[in-house]
Formats: C-alpha cells, sequence, structure tokens
C-alpha cells in the first residue's frame, strides 16, 4: 500500500516536472521568436506612419468596418492587416504614443535572439507602458478636437480623470507623472540640472571674452556712428611717428590707447601663472545590468615641469639656498614612462567577476541590493550593498569561496569600508598596469602638495595619486617578505624628497647593510647625505659603525632641543622661520636647520649584529626626535618582539605592509589581517593609525636612479657633506680605576681567566666567579684602564693585550716594583 502511494507521488512529481520543462524555451526557440518580434516591430512601423500619411486613417475607416469584403482596398502601406492594427492601437488605443510600442516590441526581440539578461527588459516595459499612458493622457486633454493623437483610451481617461478633479487637476496629476517619470528613468536631478546650466554660463562667457577686443579700452574710445579714422588723430603731433593703415571701421580710435605705456624693460615682470586645475567629472561605463555601475578611474592631470624648481626667496628674509642658488631640481623627463596611458577597463572581465560574486553569494542566500566597480592599477573594487537583514561577519567568512569561485591570486574583504555604508570586495586584475614613477611624481597632487617632506608612493584603487607627509607620521616602518618591493619603496621615498626639497632643506643618513642597494646616492654625497667626521663613505654598510652614527645622530638632537630652548619654539618649522625672519643670532649658534631621514634598508641584520647598542638609541630617536626634525625610515622582513621592540614600535604610528606569507605576519606588522592577500609586485597597505589604504607602489628602477643621482652629482656642490656631531664612546676606560687600592679583590682571578681564554666579555666573567653583571662589568672596565683588555667595540669581545700567564705575572711584578 506504501508503495504504491510512493510511485503515485513520483508520478505527480515527474509530471509537473515535465510541464515546468515544457514551458522553458531552448536557444533556437528564443532566436526564432526573438526574430518574430524584431519583424513585428519594424511591420508596426510602416503601419503607423503610413495611419498619418495623408489622412489614411479616415479613408480606410469602411475596410476596418469590412474586413470580410475582398473589394474594398486599403490605403494603408501593410494592407488591410496595417490598417486594422494602426486602427485598433492607435486610433482606438493611444495615439501618438503607440509609436512607443515599436520600441518595445523590438527591444523584446533582440534581447530574446541575443540572450540578454531580462533584468533591464522588465524595467524597460513597466517604464514604457508607463509612459504610454501618460503621453496619451497629455494629447486627450490638449487635442481633444485630434482623437487620432491621444486616442480612444487617452480620451476616455482624461474625461474620467476631469470628472472627478477637474481640469486643473488632471494637469497636476500628469505634471506629477512626468516628474515621476524624470527622476526614476532618465535619473534627472536638480544637481544635474544646475550643473548643466552652471557649464552652459561658462560657455556663453567664453563666448563674449572671444568676441572681446584684443586692447581692454575704455567705452568711450567708440563711436558707432563714425566709419572712418578721425582726422584729428593724423595731425597729433605724438603720434607723428606711427602710420595708421586707414580701413573703414565702425571704431574710434583711441589716441592715449596708442601712446607707449612701458618706459624701459625694467618695468615688465614675468609673473609665471599656473593654470588653474578644473575637477574632472567622473562618468560611469554602461552596463547591462542597472544594478552594476562601473566608475572609471579619472585620469590626473600630469605636470611636466617640475614645480619645485620655481623656488623664490623673499625679499628681506634668510635664504638658506643661497650658497646653492644655482641648484637645478631634476627634472621630470629624467624619469621613464612605462604604461601606455591610463587604465583599461576590461568589461567582460569585470562582468564576469560581478556575476561570480553574486552567484556565490546567492549559492549562501546572500542577495545584494547593489554593486559597483572601481578600476584600480593592479586591484579592482567590488562595493556591495547587501539586502537588509544581511549579518556582514557572513559576508567577511566566505573570503575563501569568493576568492575560490573567482580563481584569483588572492581577494580581500573590507567588512564595512570606512566612510562608507557598502562591503568592499578586492580583486586582483588579470592584467595589472605598471604605476611609473614619472606619473606619480608629475601628478598635480604632488607636484602642488604643501607639506614639509612630501612623500609620493603610488597611486590607490582609485587611480588617485597617493601623497603623504613624512613630518607628520613621524616615523615609517616598512615591512614585508624578501622580494616584494621594499627596497623600491625607499627609492620612491627618496626620489620624491629629491624632487622636492633643496639640499639646504635636508639630509639624509643611510644605512645599507646589503651594501648594494643605495650605493647609488653617494654621487649626491655633498648635496644630500649627513655623514660622521672623518669617515671616508657617506652610506654606512658597516654595522659596527652605525652604533656610533645613531648615538652621533642623539648628540644632535640634544643640541637641536637647547637650541630650540633658547629661541622660545616647539618644533623645527617654528624655528627656522624665524631664523629666516633674522629673529636669531648667529654668533649665538643659532643656524639653519634642516630635516635629517634616517633611512635603513634592512633592520633586523642591524640587530642581529649590533643587539642593544643599536636599540637604545633607535628607541630615544623615536621618542624625541619628532620636533627637531629628525625621521626615521626602518625597513624589514617581520617586525618581530626581537627585533622592533614594544617601545620602538608603539612610535612608528605609519606603517607600510608589502606582502607577507601568514596572517601572523600581517597582525605583526600592522595589528590586522589583510596584507598576506596582496599579490605582490609593490602592492602594499599603508597605515598611520586610522584606515587602512591599498596602494600600488610606483616602480622605479635603477638606471632611473642613476640618471636622477648624475644629475644632481654633476652641479655644484658644498665642499663637504653634512657633518653630524663627533661623538666620543662612554666606555673608552679612560681615569677607570687608576687607583691600584680601588680594584676589586677578584681582579687577579678575573685577569687569569681573561688571559687563558683571551677573550675579555663579562659574560665569561659571570660564569667563571658566578657573579651579577653589574660586578663583572666594573672588573672589565678595571682590566681596561690597567691595559689587560682593549676598548669596547659594539658587540665584539675585547681584545686581549697579554698573551700568557707568564706576561700576566710579570705585569703584576712591574705594578708591585
Amino acid at each position: 500500500m506504501a508503495k504504491n502511494k510512493k510511485e503515485t507521488v513520483d508520478k505527480k512529481n515527474d509530471k509537473q516536472q515535465g510541464n515546468k520543462r515544457s514551458w522553458k524555451m531552448n536557444k533556437p526557440q528564443k532566436f526564432v521568436l526573438g526574430c518574430l518580434l524584431v519583424l513585428f516591430s519594424i511591420a508596426l512601423l510602416v503601419a503607423f506612419i503610413s495611419f498619418y500619411v495623408n489622412g489614411q486613417w479616415q479613408n480606410d475607416q469602411s475596410v476596418v468596418n469590412q474586413l470580410g469584403d475582398r473589394t474594398e482596398v486599403a490605403e494603408n502601406w501593410l494592407g488591410k492587416f496595417g490598417a486594422y492594427l494602426a486602427d485598433l492601437i492607435i486610433y482606438r488605443g493611444f495615439g501618438l504614443a503607440s509609436f512607443i510600442f515599436v520600441r518595445l516590441f523590438f527591444l523584446t526581440g533582440m534581447f530574446l535572439a541575443l540572450e540578454l539578461s531580462t533584468q533591464k527588459l522588465k524595467n524597460t516595459w513597466f517604464w514604457d507602458i508607463f509612459a504610454i499612458i501618460i503621453v496619451s493622457i497629455l494629447f486627450g486633454f490638449f487635442a481633444t478636437s485630434a482623437p487620432e493623437l491621444g486616442g480612444t483610451i487617452g480620451y476616455e481617461l482624461n474625461l474620467f480623470l476631469q470628472d472627478y478633479i477637474g481640469k486643473t487637476g488632471t494637469l497636476l496629476t500628469l505634471l506629477f507623472g512626468l516628474i515621476v517619470y524624470l527622476i526614476f528613468k532618465i535619473k534627472l536631478s536638480p544637481e544635474k540640472i544646475q550643473s548643466y546650466f552652471d557649464s552652459t554660463k561658462k560657455e556663453f562667457k567664453s563666448e563674449l571674452d572671444t568676441l572681446k577686443p584684443a586692447v581692454n579700452q575704455p567705452e568711450s574710445a567708440y563711436n558707432l556712428e563714425e566709419f572712418a579714422i578721425k582726422e584729428e588723430i593724423e595731425s597729433d603731433p605724438e603720434i607723428d611717428d606711427i602710420h595708421i593703415k586707414t580701413v573703414d571701421t565702425q571704431f574710434e580710435l583711441n589716441k592715449e590707447a596708442l601712446k607707449p605705456t612701458i618706459s624701459h624693460s625694467s618695468e615688465i615682470e614675468l609673473n609665471p601663472v599656473l593654470k588653474p586645475i578644473t575637477p574632472k567629472q567622473e562618468l560611469p561605463l554602461v552596463s547591462p545590468d542597472e544594478a552594476f555601475v562601473i566608475e572609471k578611474a579619472e585620469e590626473e592631470d600630469i605636470i611636466e615641469e617640475n614645480l619645485a624648481s620655481r623656488l623664490v626667496a623673499d625679499f628681506g628674509l634668510f635664504d638658506p639656498t643661497l650658497d646653492l642658488s644655482n641648484y637645478k631640481f631634476p627634472t621630470i623627463d629624467l624619469l621613464k614612462e612605462y604604461s601606455t596611458g591610463g587604465i583599461t577597463i576590461n568589461q567582460e572581465e569585470l562582468e564576469e567577476n560581478k556575476n561570480k560574486i553574486v552567484d556565490t553569494l546567492r549559492n549562501y542566500k546572500i542577495e545584494i541590493a547593489q554593486i559597483k566597480a572601481t578600476v584600480g592599477p593592479s586591484v579592482t573594487l567590488y562595493e556591495i550593498v547587501p539586502e537588509a537583514g544581511i549579518r556582514i561577519s557572513k559576508i567577511k567568512s566566505l573570503e575563501d569561496d569568493i576568492a575560490l569561485s573567482l580563481s584569483a591570486l588572492g581577494i580581500r574583504i573590507i567588512a564595512p569600508i570606512p566612510g562608507k555604508g557598502t562591503i568592499g570586495i578586492e580583486v586582483p586584475n588579470k592584467n595589472p598596469t605598471m604605476v611609473s614613477m614619472k606619473s606619480v611624481i608629475g601628478a598635480a597632487k604632488f607636484q602642488e602638495a604643501e607639506m614639509e617632506l612630501p612623500i609620493a608612493l603610488g597611486k590607490t584603487i582609485s587611480n588617485e595619486t597617493f601623497v603623504v607627509d613624512l613630518a607628520k607620521m613621524p616615523h615609517l616602518l616598512m615591512a614585508g617578505a624578501t622580494g616584494q618591493g621594499k627596497s623600491v619603496g625607499l627609492n620612491a621615498v627618496l626620489t620624491s624628497l629629491l624632487y622636492k626639497k633643496h639640499p639646504a632643506e635636508v639630509k639624509f643618513v643611510l644605512v645599507d647593510p646589503k651594501k648594494v642597494e643605495l650605493t647609488l646616492f653617494n654621487k649626491i654625497e655633498r648635496h644630500y647625505l649627513a655623514k660622521l667626521p672623518d669617515t671616508e663613505d657617506a652610506i654606512i654598510t658597516d654595522n659596527a659603525k652605525v652604533v656610533n652614527t645613531l648615538n652621533s645622530l642623539c648628540t644632535e638632537m640634544d643640541n637641536r632641543y637647547s637650541l630650540l630652548k633658547d629661541a622660545m619654539v616647539r618644533n623645527i618649522k617654528e624655528y627656522n622661520e624665524k631664523f629666516k625672519s633674522r629673529k636669531l643670532n648667529p654668533e649665538a649658534g643659532h643656524r639653519f636647520l634642516p630635516y635629517i631621514v634616517l633611512v635603513v634598508d634592512e633592520f633586523a641584520d642591524l640587530i642581529m649584529t649590533a643587539g642593544k647598542e643599536v636599540e637604545i638609541p633607535i628607541a630615544r630617536l623615536a621618542q624625541l626626535a619628532r620636533a627637531i626634525g629628525i625621521h626615521l625610515i626602518i625597513a624589514t622582513q617581520r617586525p618581530s618582539v626581537n627585533v622592533i621592540t614594544g617601545l620602538i614600535k608603539a612610535n612608528f604610528p605609519a606603517r607600510i605592509a608589502f606582502r607577507v606569507t601568514s596572517k601572523i605576519d600581517s597582525r605583526t606588522i600592522l595589528d590586522t589581517q589583510g596584507a598576506d592577500q596582496l599579490i605582490g609586485r609593490g602592492d602594499l597597505l599603508y597605515t598611520n593609525g586610522n584606515d587602512v589604504v591599498r596602494v600600488q607602489c610606483a616602480f622605479i628602477d635603477t638606471p632611473e636612479v642613476e640618471k636622477i643621482t648624475d644629475f644632481i652629482g654633476g652641479q655644484k656642490a658644498y665642499a663637504t657633506a653634512y657633518l653630524l656631531p663627533e661623538f666620543v664612546g662612554e666606555e673608552t676606560g679612560i681615569n677607570l680605576d687608576i687607583d691600584i687600592s680601588e680594584r676589586d679583590t677578584l681582579f687577579r682571578e678575573a685577569a687569569e681567566i681573561i688571559v687563558n681564554a683571551q677573550q675579555g666579555s663579562a659574560s665569561l666573567l659571570q660564569r667563571k666567579l658566578k657573579l651579577g653583571y653589574n660586578r663583572a662589568g666594573r672588573l672589565i672596565d678595571q682590566l681596561e684602564a690597567a691595559g689587560i683588555v682593549g676598548p669596547f667595540e659594539g658587540s665584539k669581545a675585547r681584545s686581549v693585550n697579554i698573551l700568557d700567564l707568564s706576561a700576566l705575572d710579570q705585569f703584576f711584578n712591574n705594578e708591585q716594583n
């Protein structure tokens, strides 16, 4: 019994599924039906046009009433069938508005034949039928004596409305219908109307300007009733030397205007006026789906001239650039243009990715109200607006599923986007566009940046040049896996400052443990680099010398704070302005203070070799050096606790993260994940304690850096590089425990241990003698004062000056004698 019941249910389900399948058209059926509708729309157009030609609608009335009579001949171009259709749809229907049916049938046929999305077609049918009704009633209202214009339906609907709300109410209703159509269908808004009138007004003004004469003369100079030059001008002795060609004209020449207004060439002032930049309006690309908007990023204006070369000193102020007054900034044409132009948008790729995102979310019952795509150089941002009631965390958890459906290298979900009510999905482009350093340096946003130390990192997803101020960071930490673009990023930072700042305004302290990354900047040593006195190379490649340089910077920092204290100012900007205004006396030690930028290419290697000796001065500089113009840029592979301690990291709010291999590394760098989803090759995330911005770093190759350094190095330079204060180590052994009586009781035993091991270190004494660090350190100082061990050498063990125990015994015997 149960088996029979189950078979009955299965048959019923199969029957229902068969009925459902019978309603679904296949591809050939859709194509045939589409062609039929297109041809039908053409037939309707022919019938409708002939309906109005030569009054055929009146002549064909008898034919329409007697369709069965074959003796009647129709004047319609489509015969009796056309006369009947025109009479039915136009005369008895909607009048002139019936022509919209031609468009509807034609579009429907094309959508079916080409198998396009039907979502837009549904909206078209709704709004076109709405327009047919409104237009039909409108013609019925104004053309009551011509029923063929509004049709029977329009005429009757008009009378129906007038019976209830009168003519005025009917007119207001029609006006409201037109407003609804213009706003929701044509997308007309008050802003668009205002912008249209503004543009028309500007065009009208520009046309008036072109009609104005070349010389601005007063209105009294014109006399429209005269047709020749007045004779008294010819007799004027002041303009006898001027030969005037007499031509029939409506204007009277102004004698005062002919007099020379400039007596000498020194009166001419040439002030270059920059052309104002008018913002370009972003035009969204057209997509078949109205819910999908493709925003094309606006192309930025490129300034071919380096505006920093237009530095002009104010009269009466001290000019710090006076020593190199003829210095020329590097030109933009030294950089290479890698890309062919703007971003190329592959609309097929955008549509395909959009459909995959929508389908993937729909599989998890997440509906989307709207989706918008913003195309960047290497990444496209899809902003989605989910339907009401969808949890954001549910979308964020589908990151791997969306990446699988898109077959993408790695996507990043921003839920929600700060400042917007949308969720962002960043998808890498199949064909990324390289961002050249030339396009970034030449951008108006960088050239016109009013910053102390402007840095152009690259371009954002919206193709906007990303410029930040190093002086406000105040220190920058760069991290990322090997080969992801840290060294190129450092070159971009240094190049940005070279294009904007004069050698008198900024100095670089470069630390390059790799010995090959920053060597090209040796050519600009006497222009931009700073170093210790009696040092051959300005670029530090030996880690043992880094400690002295960092401590020298700390000394420079202390000296500058003393100068700020004497000048009663709070930061370097106020101090330099006061010095330029000649309010500080150079004889009292005051001087113009340039910014100092310390760049470390591989900080982890520095910590491994120098340890605590590097950490302490770095921590001091990170905490205090902002106000006096010393800024740090540190690059490392992974800023772990043993490389960059919490004390240092807390003073580096500005972070740049290139691609890393794990979420843990991303959290270590940015305190949030996302860097593990980058695509490499200069793709980075930047944060300054607030939002995280994705940027495609500008690419600058070694030959470009070489051209820039050759251009700068070939010019007149300072006598030497900028000299930092000389640093003398505290642990030099001078005047330490000169009195033998003050030596530790374990002094001789410690000396024997050191001589036996031939290694002078406090840790060795700690282990052998079981001492604390402080007592072992004092013993080492006493041994150094006695000359048994050598001076302090950073992380290396001290040298031992006595070779064996017999020599040590002889040393003590000599001391006693």
